[in-house]
């Protein structure tokens, strides 16, 4: 065993993003939906959980669904003495502060605000790091009147990159790959502003109620804004807009850095070796031959730190010959 101290130009270190299909299927696009039990439990009045299967076999949870409502409508209060503290108050608090991080901020979509909104909160587990930019697209349908949206985020039609709490935030355009379908046209957004926000560094994408509402730029979606009895769930509404769609497609991006060690092994170096096979047990060479013509084979790499801990080993694909006319380079890669 020998050891070379590495210089500082002998380390280099990379970031590069990987791109990769988010769902846990392994495609780009997800077709599929199904609920699960919770959707019948208290649970149900808060969120559903999303799957690619049906809930009785093998599933992932891909996204859960909720609705938020700043003045608490849409769903049956705690307690009846206070009819404005209900899940859906809770969620819109709860989004409030996650976001725009200002317990006394509205949801502003374009130029518009709107006090209740859905929202898609894409499992943890699927995204690892951020989202993808440019590569959402969903397909939202209205069975009941056939309206249809196809929806992205602007993040190719801006320059400029927008920040809140959350991170990098875009707006939801009618469109697909991040542009609008018509270039330059205010078409991609409605009257009643765009069709969401878009935060791809928390995998949250929160949809505009009142733009999806409207009957004639957006489904007709006839959010529930006043009941207070639990007799209509608006989370049913944006799922049946999605399954009826069947058309969600979303990829993940991770930034992997890298560090590459480039040992460097010179003909005069690493021709020896304590093998007992090459020297007697007090330390002479067995062979006069090997004295000024040796060969030994290199097969691992070892990195350790000043106190001389071994701290990772890198094993050559085949065993390298070295002798005094032969140098190598041994480029080293740990990912984390």
């Amino acid at each position: 065993m020998s050891f070379k101290r590495l210089d500082p130009e002998d380390i280099s270190i990379s970031a590069e993003a990987v791109v990769a299909p988010l769902w846990s299927t392994g495609a780009v696009q997800l077709s599929t939906f199904f609920t699960g039990p919770q959707i019948n439990t208290n649970t149900g009045n808060f969120y559903y959980e999303v799957y690619e299967a049906a809930h009785t076999g093998v599933h992932s949870t891909q996204f859960a669904l909720a609705f938020g409502n700043k003045t608490g409508q849409g769903a049956v209060p705690y307690n009846a003495a206070y009819p404005t503290y209900t899940p859906t108050s809770t969620v819109y608090g709860q989004y409030r502060n996650l976001v725009l991080g200002d317990e006394d901020a509205d949801f502003v979509f374009g130029t518009v605000t709107s006090d209740y909104f859905y929202v898609i909160n894409v499992d943890r587990a699927r995204y690892k790091e951020k989202l993808f930019p440019g590569t959402f697209n969903i397909k939202l349908k209205n069975s009941v009147n056939n309206k249809t949206l196809h929806l992205t985020d602007d993040s190719r039609a801006t320059n400029t990159v927008s920040f809140v709490d959350a991170g990098r935030v875009f707006e939801v355009i009618s469109g697909s790959d991040g542009t609008p379908y018509l270039a330059g046209s205010t078409g991609h957004t409605t009257s009643k502003g765009s069709y969401g926000k878009f935060l791809p560094d928390v995998g949250i994408i929160i949809l505009n109620g009142r733009a999806l509402d409207d009957s004639t730029e957006g489904l007709g979606l006839n959010t529930d804004i006043t009941s207070i009895d639990g007799t209509v769930n608006n989370i049913d509404k944006i799922f049946d807009a999605i399954d009826t769609g069947a058309d969600f497609k979303l990829q993940s991006e991770e930034t992997i850095s890298s560090n590459y060690v480039f040992v460097r092994v010179r003909n005069g170096e690493f021709n020896y070796t304590t093998n007992p096979s090459f020297i007697t047990s007090s330390g002479e060479l067995k062979h006069d031959v090997l004295v000024n013509q040796p060969q030994v084979y290199v097969t691992t790499v070892g990195l350790y730190n000043d106190s001389n801990d071994l701290v990772a080993v890198a094993k050559l694909s085949r065993p390298l010959l070295k002798d005094f006319t032969k140098e190598a380079l041994v480029r080293i890669k740990l990912d984390y």
